[in-house]
């Protein structure tokens, strides 16, 4: 019988709180030697130049320990709690909304979460967008993904027949990334999410901005599909900043599930140049 593991929700709340600080400051190495090797494959001499300042800016801010950007995102939480882990001293759900609180205020981050139609700001970050799942272990896993709002409007949901296939699948993908042009602050990464239902496709689109750049999907198919759109996508020549260019997308990523008989969900969420996304294990 496996043994049970306590834990005080306030080490959530402190590492949550860090994480805020670091995701929001420290673009990740993968992000940023995706846009290094883009830099150095770049034709247009306008792209290039685009692609030099963002790192640059990523580098000041990394530096300086100031904000990659103005829009710090809502707090969206992917959290993976173990089976075997006994939450103490509190909830999750608060347990990560304090770190939430606590991380933009010190950070000096900027709040952007507010009431939708009174537009009246909460002052401090909060509710955060929390994702729990339960998994094998005794520990939490913790992945923070402050989520901008350029990017978050333009992404998508489809309900396909599925008649549309995968013919359809794609070319709701193109059209949204062409649709979007400089508005998500290209060069972008585009999460897809193929079946499943209407709700857990966006879920899932958006829980792909987890991997790592240039990872190999290990679904071959899904593999397959990721490599053909973001060749496609690259050819809309939208380019860095949407100055133009062959640069307009670092990267994509699809997850494959099963669905109904008589659907075919699609989600398309699409993520900025600085894909910020943090991560800890409790």
């Amino acid at each position: 019988m496996s043994q049970i593991r306590a834990l005080d929700v306030s080490s959530i709340t402190k590492e949550v709180a860090r994480l805020c600080q670091e995701a929001c400051t420290n673009l990740p190495e993968d992000v940023a030697s995706t846009l290094a090797d883009a830099r150095d494959k770049e034709e247009s001499p306008v792209g290039k130049e685009v692609l030099e300042q963002l790192l640059e800016n990523a580098r000041i801010a990394r530096e300086e320990t100031m904000p990659i950007c103005q829009d710090c995102g809502l707090a969206v939480i992917f959290a993976d709690v173990g089976q075997d882990v006994h939450l103490t001293g509190g909830t999750l759900e608060e347990a990560i909304n304090e770190g939430v609180r606590q991380g933009y205020e010190k950070g000096y981050l900027r709040k952007s979460a507010c009431h939708p139609f009174t537009r009246a700001n909460t002052g401090d970050n909060t509710p955060a967008v929390i994702h729990t799942k339960l998994v094998a272990g005794d520990k939490v896993h913790i992945y923070l993904m402050p989520k901008g709002g350029g990017s978050e409007n333009m992404s998508k949901v489809h309900l396909l027949t599925p008649a549309q296939g995968l013919e359809g699948v794609k070319e709701k993908v193109l059209e949204a990334v062409e649709s979007a042009g400089p508005n998500p602050c290209p060069p972008i990464v585009v999460g897809v999410a193929v079946g499943g239902t209407f709700d857990q496709a966006a879920v899932r689109a958006k829980r792909t901005f987890l991997r790592d750049m240039g990872s190999k999907n290990p679904d071959p198919e899904a593999a397959a599909l990721e490599d053909e759109l973001l060749e496609a996508i690259n050819k809309l020549g939208i380019g860095p900043a949407g100055l133009g260019g062959r640069t307009t997308c670092l990267d994509v990523f699809v997850d494959i599930r099963e669905c109904h008989i008589a659907s075919l969900p699609l989600a398309i969420n699409l993520q900025c140049h600085a894909a910020r996304h943090k991560e800890v294990v409790l």
